[in-house]
């Protein structure tokens, strides 16, 4: 057995090796796949060859390895691959479901067409999608704005569709070289090879495919426990994750707008010290006739027009009835109002009125209402004598928050649903290996304990030894406990048939000697209690063999006539002396009183019965039967009730030929044994009349064992 472990743990450490060196080279295998694409210019990646090739030859984890680690490491040189990262995840999952379904083969063409479709809508399809969460379509770049502008100009598709079609159809043939490389692979890769590089975690003894299909489906009364261990990781990591992102969202948003409060700032700060306070009367009354108005109106319009997300610069007197204006900048949507114009008041505002009134400085205000989300930020302008004249203000429109708050969270979901892929199957992985097979393979060898035979118990535990469950944690405790458990087991089970089997032939040995104390009174010590039971087994033994009663001829049945049988005559034991050894013909009433030993040894044996509180039934059963029907006769003309036919007990209407057989051929006080061909004579006579036709023709058929049983002398 440690010969068998040590070659165990060096098969996992080579296969560990050539994991690694399957990672390595399909790692390789992406990069150099990424970079002919791009040196030849082709409108593909060719960036998946090997994370299928890995996930069809090493399985889940290597596969989604490589294929993670390929989307990292370009990610050095351009971030934004780093997102992409998931799909080739669930690529490298989808190849090495197919892998195992064996579908990786040029004989099966509908099964790789099933392959490339997949692979197709997991690359260009949800690539496509994250593209436009995650930036929104860039129409008219990339390698599939060729054929995107081509879709959009036929007129039948919008934006959004013509992009999603024109990725789907260049990934399509991306797809197509990437599963007709692997497949060659395979086909052209021997097995040992292909299973070398199969990456296994196995903590005891490698199961056959058949055996861990079988540990793998084992039912469970409620929910499995793999799927226990799947729910667990599962709901740890969303609920890590989703603090996390929404942690990071807050920090974001809310840097975001820390970030546009600062732009307006400086933008307010900026218009407030170009506009002279002592002077804004006259802009209001003058306007563009005033000296130097118009400089600073280019200024704030410049100022306006500088960020897309300012929507209006200005300078506001701030009036009990509303806004005088100060300046106004345009925008290319909209032209600024008139100087001295008067605006109402928005109603979000009503609340700061009081300060703004006053000429007090407020702190950046957030609204959202008919205008939008919008920031707007104020700045006192001042005269020389420190008095508050009008108000420079900016509104920055909010809405790109949104939106960069949306792609934020699609860039980081993105990362985490790759992370979560990744982890989740190594946790599956490590469970199943770990956990699952050993407790499931423990269940089957087990459950399939042999206790018929010592072989059969041996076998048993050396098949749960040869398990080797080695996880070097509680379950390989549970193991060595499981092991030890079922050598005592078997241990006891041992000892228990040996004392088992003392007590039987201890039983019938009593048996026997009761038997013989009943018969001696005949003043016979004949052999007629052995001979009975051994003519009973040849008869049962025949019949089986011919095909007769087999439904009742069963081995415990069979076991308990043969030993109950010497039981057939212990009611002679309330016989008077003087009738059981008369040597002349018993009178009619002698007789009657002879006839009443059946029904006083079934009661003997059904008081025996009554004495145990857990019987052998089918021992006493049959030594009642015995007891109280031997005499029975096939036509009904027996004693001690007259049965006739099968409803006369198999047992008794065996031991009626066995009975008068030996009774024919033993010497008796009041006559001598007859011949054998004469005792077989009147068995044959008596043959659908007193005995059973088919137990009577066994018995004759049986005839050379009969006579050895007859001629042997079987006293103790």
């Amino acid at each position: 057995m440690s010969e068998i472990n040590n070659n165990t743990r060096t098969m996992r450490r080579n296969r560990r090796k050539y994991t690694i060196i399957l990672c390595l080279c399909c790692l390789l295998i992406n990069f150099l796949g990424v970079r002919l694409a791009l040196t030849l210019e082709l409108p593909i990646f060719l960036d998946i060859i090997g994370t299928s090739l890995a996930a069809a030859l090493g399985g889940y984890i290597p596969g989604i390895i490589v294929g993670f680690f390929t989307n990292l490491i370009n990610g050095i040189s351009d971030y934004t691959t780093a997102y992409y990262g998931s799909l080739n995840v669930l690529i490298a999952i989808a190849s090495a479901h197919y892998a195992r379904k064996g579908y990786f083969s040029f004989k099966k063409p509908l099964r790789l067409a099933q392959i490339i479709a997949v692979f197709a809508l997991i690359g260009g399809g949800l690539g496509s999608v994250l593209t436009w969460l995650l930036y929104g379509f860039s129409f008219g770049e990339g390698i599939s704005a060729p054929l995107a502008h081509r879709i959009y100009n036929a007129g039948r598709l919008d934006l959004f569709w013509s992009q999603f079609a024109a990725d789907m159809l260049i990934d399509v043939a991306d797809k197509i070289i990437t599963v007709l490389i692997v497949t060659l692979v395979l086909r052209v890769m021997s097995e040992s090879l292909r299973r070398r590089f199969y990456f296994t975690g196995w903590q005891q003894a490698p199961l056959s495919a058949k055996n861990q299909a079988a540990a793998d489906h084992m039912n469970a009364k409620g929910m499995s426990l793999r799927l226990k261990i799947i729910l667990l990781v599962a709901v740890a990591m969303i609920i890590i994750a989703t603090v996390v992102t929404g942690i990071s969202f807050i920090h974001f948003r809310t840097a975001a707008i820390d970030e546009q409060i600062g732009l307006a700032q400086g933008v307010v700060s900026v218009v407030a010290e170009a506009i002279d306070g002592d002077r804004v009367d006259e802009y209001i009354s003058q306007g563009f006739a005033s000296e130097g108005y118009d400089r600073i109106d280019k200024r704030i319009t410049d100022l306006a027009n500088s960020s897309g997300n300012i929507e209006y610069v200005y300078a506001y007197r701030i009036e009990p009835d509303g806004c005088r204006v100060v300046f106004d900048a345009d925008t290319p949507e909209v032209n600024g109002s008139e100087p001295g114009e008067l605006i109402e008041f928005d109603p979000s505002f009503e609340k700061y009125l009081p300060a703004l009134l006053a000429g007090e400085e407020i702190e950046p205000i957030i609204s959202n209402d008919k205008f939008g989300w919008l920031l707007t930020v104020y700045r006192p302008v001042y005269d020389s004598d420190g008095v508050c004249q009008c108000y420079a203000g900016v509104d920055i429109n909010m809405d790109h928050i949104n939106t960069s708050g949306f792609q934020f969270l699609a860039r980081v979901i993105s990362l985490f649903f790759g992370f979560f892929l990744l982890l989740l199957t190594a946790a599956i992985w490590l469970a199943e290996y770990n956990i699952i097979l050993p407790i499931n393979t423990m269940a089957i060898a087990t459950g399939r304990f042999a206790y018929d035979s010592e072989t059969a118990r041996a076998d048993t535990v050396e098949s749960i030894k040869r398990l080797d469950i080695h996880t070097g944690d509680e379950i390989e405790n549970l193991y060595h406990s499981v092991t030890k458990t079922t050598e005592d087991m078997v241990d006891t089970i041992e000892n228990v048939e040996h004392q088992n089997a003392i007590i039987s032939k201890l039983q019938n040995g009593l048996i026997l000697v009761l038997a013989d104390m009943v018969e001696s009174r005949d003043k016979c010590t004949g052999d007629h209690v052995r001979k009975t039971a051994a003519y009973t087994d040849i008869i049962m033994r025949q019949l089986r063999k011919e095909g007769i009663y087999t439904e009742q001829l069963t081995d415990a049945f069979m076991y308990d006539v043969v030993n109950s049988a010497p039981l057939h005559d212990v009611g002679k034991i309330q016989v008077s002396d003087a009738i059981l050894n008369k040597p002349g013909r018993l009178t009619e009433a002698e007789f009657e009183q002879m006839k009443k030993h059946t029904t006083a040894g079934a009661e003997i044996i059904a008081r025996a019965m009554d004495m145990v509180s857990e019987t052998n039934s089918g021992y006493l059963k049959e030594a009642m039967n015995l007891a109280h029907y031997h005499h029975e006769k096939w036509n009904g003309a027996g004693y001690p009730c007259g049965l006739k036919g099968e409803d006369i007990p198999l047992s008794a209407r065996i031991m009626a030929v066995a009975d008068v057989f030996d009774a024919l051929v033993s010497k008796r006080s009041y006559k001598e044994g007859f011949p054998f061909e004469k005792a077989m004579a009147i068995i044959q006579e008596g043959s659908g009349s007193h005995f059973d036709p088919s137990i009577a023709s066994a018995f004759l058929h049986a005839s050379e064992e009969v006579r050895r049983v007859m001629n042997t002398n079987m006293g103790v």
